[in-house]
């Protein structure tokens, strides 16, 4: 499917998964709390209640780690029918404290793209999570320099993108959006006749995980690192 690029005068990018790693971090810190857990449950059922904890609380506390370490909380109180002992507790908010104390790991080729693109392009960075958390990380980051906006949303669905848009001015058409995320970075932009770039991520969650029937006929590019990005927009 071919996709014309040339009206594009703004790139925005994705943070966690795409620019830097993140996920990675969740997933060892689930196997932690299953650990934790482990007299009360099955690792595996440890893992389920948890995530359905997370789902039932993303309404309320949002995304990123503070979000999360709330949820392995409250579910390690109920999994346990409330016999956790504060020892156990201290040591979940530990896994939230080391998450959020990373070091902020640049994936390939990110610094290349970023310093290719803003000599021609608009750049923002449009994430979601926790905004201190995101600050910090961007800071660590070094890749400030490089951005004419920053913006961390509540959430990434077409609303909180047309609003963004209209805010900054940029006609859909003109846009284009960089991420790991098919139902973050991706839909909800060919949805407001956007366009997209996929670039996959080794592990997704489960909550961003998206059907084939969602993505049939959707037209959007996928590409395996972000260098490929050059060659696609040249």
């Amino acid at each position: 499917m071919e996709i014309n690029y040339s009206n594009i005068k703004v790139i925005g990018f994705d943070a966690d998964d795409t620019l830097w790693v993140n996920e990675t971090y969740f997933r060892e810190a689930e196997i932690e709390f299953g650990n934790l857990l482990s007299e009360y449950e099955t690792l595996n059922t440890i893992d389920q209640e948890l995530f359905k904890k997370e789902m039932e609380n993303l309404p309320l506390y949002g995304y990123g780690i503070k979000a999360f370490v709330l949820s392995m909380v409250e579910s390690a109180l109920q999994q346990s029918n409330y016999n956790v002992s504060t020892k156990t507790i201290d040591a979940i908010l530990n896994i939230g404290k080391d998450m959020l104390n990373k070091p902020v790991e640049l994936l390939d080729g990110v610094e290349e793209v970023l310093k290719h693109f803003s000599k021609k392009y608009r750049l923002i960075l449009a994430t979601k999570g926790d905004l201190l958390d995101q600050e910090r990380k961007l800071e660590k980051s070094g890749l400030t320099k490089y951005f004419h906006h920053i913006e961390v949303l509540s959430d990434k669905k077409e609303a909180n993108y047309s609003r963004l848009l209209n805010h900054l001015d940029i006609k859909p058409s003109e846009f284009l959006m960089i991420g790991n995320s098919l139902k973050s970075d991706v839909l909800p932009l060919i949805n407001i006749n956007a366009h997209a770039v996929h670039v996959p991520f080794h592990t997704t969650w489960a909550h961003e995980q998206v059907t084939e029937q969602e993505t049939n006929g959707k037209a959007y590019k996928t590409i395996s690192s972000l260098r490929e990005l050059i060659k696609l927009l040249s």
